[in-house]
C-alpha cells in the first residue's frame, strides 16, 4: 500500500523522516484487555498461565505469543485454535476501545510538523478498524504496516522496515514509538531511534535494556516534551 499523503519531512537534503507508531498499548489502551482475553482463551484450553506472564508477551504475534508461553511444540498444535478464541473474546471490547490521552492529537501534531506518520501493528481486519476508530486520527496517518503485510512480526524488524518503505523514509532519520520490549527490539534491529512509552505497563528499565533511546510516560507526556524529543519539528 503506497503512502496516501504528500507531506514530507526532511532535514534539508530531501530524505524523508517517518514517525512510526505501534498501536496496542502505545496509542490505544488495550494491553490489559488482551491479557484478559488471552488468559481466558488459555484457561478454556486447559492451560493455567499467570496473567503477569501473558502481559509480558503482549506485542508478539499470536503464534509467537503462544510459543513464548507454552513452547514451540504446543504452539504448533494449538496456536490456531487459541488465536481464534482470543480473537472472539477480545472482539467483545471493540466498541469500547479508548485512545490513550492525547494520542490522536500527538499524531495530528506530528503530521502538521511534516513527519510521515505510519502505524506498525500486529492487528488486522476488524481489530485494526476498531483501533483506528478509537484513535480517530486517520487524517494524520499516511500508511499502515499490519499483520497482513509482513511474514514476521515483532521483535523481527520487518514491521518497522515495511512502515519505513510505505513512508519512503530512511532509518537514520526516522523514529519508532512503542510500549513493549518487542517494539524496542524491532526498532533497534531496523536501525531507527526508539522511543518507549510506559503506558503499556512495561518498566522503564526493561524498555531501555531492549533498546529504547528515551522513555516517556505516555503520548501526552511525549506531546508536552515534543520540542526536546527525537520527534521535534524537523
Amino acid at each position: 500500500m503506497p503512502p496516501t499523503d504528500e507531506r514530507t519531512a526532511d532535514g534539508g537534503d530531501g530524505a524523508a523522516r517517518a514517525a512510526v507508531f505501534d498501536v496496542d498499548g502505545t496509542l490505544v489502551d488495550t494491553n490489559y484487555l488482551h491479557v484478559t482475553a488471552w488468559w481466558e482463551a488459555l484457561r478454556q484450553a486447559g492451560h493455567d498461565v499467570p496473567t503477569q506472564a501473558i502481559h509480558r508477551a503482549i506485542g508478539l504475534g499470536s503464534s509467537d505469543l503462544v510459543a513464548h508461553l507454552l513452547g514451540a511444540d504446543r504452539a504448533r498444535e494449538e496456536a490456531e485454535a487459541l488465536s481464534a478464541a482470543h480473537k472472539t473474546l477480545y472482539g467483545q471490547y471493540f466498541g469500547r476501545l479508548t485512545a490513550l490521552p492525547e494520542a490522536g492529537l500527538l499524531l495530528r501534531r506530528l503530521a502538521d510538523d511534516g513527519w510521515k506518520v505510519v502505524l506498525a501493528t500486529s492487528a488486522s481486519g476488524q481489530e485494526l478498524s476498531a483501533l483506528r476508530t478509537a484513535l480517530d486520527a486517520d487524517e494524520a496517518i499516511c500508511g499502515m504496516a499490519s499483520a497482513d503485510d509482513v511474514s514476521e512480526g515483532k521483535p523481527a524488524p520487518e514491521p518497522v522496515a515495511r512502515a519505513l518503505e510505505l513512508a519512503g523514509a530512511v532509518p537514520q532519520r526516522s523514529v519508532f514509538v512503542g510500549d513493549t520490549v518487542w517494539d524496542m527490539q524491532a526498532g533497534s534491529r531496523a536501525g531507527v531511534t526508539c522511543v518507549g512509552l510506559l503506558c503499556g505497563g512495561i518498566p522503564r528499565e526493561d524498555l531501555e535494556k531492549a533498546g529504547a533511546d528515551v522513555v516517556y510516560d505516555g503520548p501526552d507526556q511525549l506531546l508536552d516534551s515534543l520540542a526536546q524529543s527525537p520527534l521535534r519539528r524537523p
